[in-house]
C-alpha cells in the first residue's frame, strides 16, 4: 500500500476535484447531462460539503490531490438515508487501497452524522468501483432512490449502516 492521506476538503482543493471529475468520468462514458461532470457543485466542492450532515475527503500524495470522495443527505429520499457522492481517482491512486480507505472514511462520517443506510449511484462499465462497493458490504438494488438527478447512471446500491 502507498503512502496517502485522506483529509477533509479545502477550498483550495476545490479547482483539483474538479480537474479530477472532469477528467475521469470520460474514462466511463459518463459525459452530458445527468453526470457530476454537469454538476455545478463540482466547481465549489467545500462549500457544497460544508453543510450539516455533509462530508468531503480527498486522498492525497506527497502534496498532490489524487481523488476524493463524500457523503450527503439523499435528496428526495428519506432523512435516514445518505449518498455516497462523487467518487473518484486519478489512475495513479487506483489499486494502492485507497478506494477500500476513502470508503471507510466515508462510511464512518455518515455513521457520525446519524445516517442508518447508505445509498449510490454508478454505472455499467465501472467494474473495479462495483466490486468495491460489494466488498464494502453494498447490495445491488432494482432501482434508483430519491431524486439525485444523475439520470445517465443505471447500477443502483445500498448498505445498512
Amino acid at each position: 500500500m502507498s503512502n496517502f492521506t485522506i483529509r477533509p476538503i479545502h477550498s483550495d482543493d476545490d479547482a483539483a476535484m474538479a480537474a479530477i471529475i472532469r477528467s475521469v468520468m470520460p474514462e466511463f462514458g459518463a459525459i452530458g447531462s445527468g453526470f457530476a461532470i454537469a454538476d455545478p457543485e463540482v466547481d465549489w466542492m467545500q462549500r457544497a460539503y460544508a453543510q450539516p450532515r455533509h462530508a468531503y475527503f480527498v486522498l492525497e500524495q506527497d502534496g498532490r490531490v489524487l481523488g476524493g470522495a463524500g457523503i450527503a443527505p439523499l435528496t428526495g429520499g428519506d432523512a435516514s438515508i445518505c449518498e455516497l457522492r462523487k467518487m473518484y481517482f486519478l489512475p495513479a491512486a487506483r489499486g494502492i487501497g485507497a478506494g477500500t480507505a476513502m470508503m471507510a472514511r466515508c462510511l464512518a462520517a455518515a455513521r457520525e452524522a446519524g445516517f442508518r443506510q447508505c445509498y449510490l449511484e454508478t454505472l455499467n462499465g465501472m467494474d473495479a468501483a462495483m466490486r468495491l462497493y460489494e466488498r464494502s458490504g453494498f447490495q445491488r438494488i432494482a432501482g434508483p432512490l430519491g431524486a439525485t438527478g444523475h439520470g445517465g447512471c443505471n447500477v443502483f446500491y445500498a448498505r445498512t449502516l
